[in-house]
């Protein structure tokens, strides 16, 4: 039997808030659109207390807030995005262009080619994301993305020296320090010292979200993402304090951001609760995580490792991180998800930050019907076909003429007849 033990805010206040959202950002954009990048300066002194000349840094201030870093952060940053592309280099290696002769004298065939630019957002005004310049910047160049733009906010009044470094190393065109709805629609747009780009990555706040759905269309996205998700599924093998854990440190991305433990355990299922207060004492983002936790927080008890999977299947959730006896029992048979992590010996920081997984991933169940950002989200494939022999069309063509016929499409037809009437011998 599946217990609820602790549920979360319901959906509808949540289609509240966002209806808010909607028509804040819509304004935001249609105004970006119209006056450009005298806007953009006016949202980004509005919003951030930040207004220099010109947003874009030069390679002497790059090079600046490289230098202001600790060796050791540089190292860490470097060691980061060795692990991510080599994890992307591989992904890579499973595009393959094909060309085959399907029929006597037809050829198909399709190609997969980079997208020709891409701006990447790094969040950085509450927490300076630095990681998610790894996982846009870097991997859209290993895609083989010519133009790569990346944008993040102030932090502290000035250009966040680490999101600019990790920028800078994962190889990044044009680094602007410029954030919120004001950045994403500066790349996707343009503005008169910025040209648009084809797409945008990036998380962010539910402002930059709605933007990026807003203007999903005129370029495309990586995918529609909401507050951070965490799902836990445990059973005996593992403690409540480790649970505990787990599950506050992705409650700390925000006020709105679930975290739920799915447990065979009634042992973890009864001292969650008490130890949740015992970890966030120790946690200096308490305030954030502690709301997260009242609010959308939610304990589930189950009998089995079947309806433990039911559960899971059912909440979808971004980060679902299993310690159980056999973890791969759940490998093998979840499909609803954003990304696994298997057993107690990794954890969804090690995929947030360095292990070399992309940390872009599907929230709001999402997960039914896409995966994560990742090397192919940088790469389009393209069909293309050619027909040898006179032949070879002709009896195509005949085939494709009947065909229109039925669908009443007479200049379809026409455009394989008059094939057929001049190369039929």
């Amino acid at each position: 039997m599946i217990q609820h033990l602790k549920t979360g805010k319901l959906a509808d206040k949540k289609a509240q808030l966002d209806s808010g959202i909607r028509t804040t950002v819509e304004a935001i954009l249609n105004d970006i659109e119209q006056h450009g990048d005298t806007a953009i300066h006016e949202y980004s002194q509005k919003f951030d207390k930040w207004n220099p000349p010109s947003f874009r840094l030069t390679d002497a201030e790059i090079t600046a807030c490289i230098a202001s870093l600790p060796a050791q952060a540089i190292e860490d940053i470097r060691f980061a995005q060795t692990q991510i592309k080599r994890f992307a280099q591989i992904q890579l290696m499973s595009f393959k262009d094909v060309e085959v002769e399907t029929l006597p004298g037809v050829v198909l065939g399709h190609k997969n080619i980079p997208i020709n630019s891409v701006g990447c957002y790094v969040p950085g005004g509450k927490y300076p994301l630095l990681a998610s310049a790894h996982m846009g910047v870097l991997t859209a160049k290993v895609a083989g993305v010519k133009r790569v733009i990346a944008c993040a906010p102030p932090y502290e009044g000035k250009p966040a020296a680490a999101i600019v470094a990790a920028m800078s190393m994962a190889g990044a065109d044009e680094i602007y320090v410029v954030g919120g709805v004001q950045a994403v629609a500066m790349m996707a747009l343009g503005t008169e010292n910025v040209k648009p780009v084809d797409m945008l990555v990036g998380p962010g706040n539910a402002y930059v979200a709605e933007a990026k759905r807003q203007l999903y269309g005129r370029v495309g996205i990586d995918l529609q993402a909401g507050p951070t998700e965490t799902l836990v599924i445990c059973d005996d093998t593992v403690d409540a304090e480790l649970v505990a854990v787990d599950l506050l440190g992705q409650a700390e991305h925000g006020l709105n951001s679930p975290a739920v433990c799915i447990t065979t355990s009634k042992k973890i299922a009864a001292e969650l609760p008490e130890q949740i207060e015992l970890v966030l004492k120790r946690l200096a983002t308490r305030d954030i995580a502690s709301v997260a936790w009242r609010d959308y927080g939610q304990i589930i008890l189950c009998d089995t490792e079947n309806e433990m999977l039911e559960e899971a299947e059912r909440v979808c959730s971004e980060h679902v991180q299993v310690m159980t006896k056999n973890p791969d029992w759940f490998l093998e048979r979840m499909t609803n998800y954003g990304a696994l992590f298997l057993g107690h010996r990794t954890n969804v920081s090690y995929g947030d930050k360095v292990i070399g997984t992309n940390h872009t991933l599907p929230t709001n169940r999402a997960g039914r019907y896409t995966g994560g950002l990742w090397v192919g989200k940088f790469i389009k494939t393209h069909s293309y076909q050619r027909v040898l022999t006179d032949e070879a069309s002709v009896m195509i063509g005949e085939y494709c003429s009947r065909l229109c016929e039925l669908e009443h499409f007479a200049g379809h037809k026409e455009q394989a007849d008059i094939r057929v009437r001049r190369l039929k011998k």
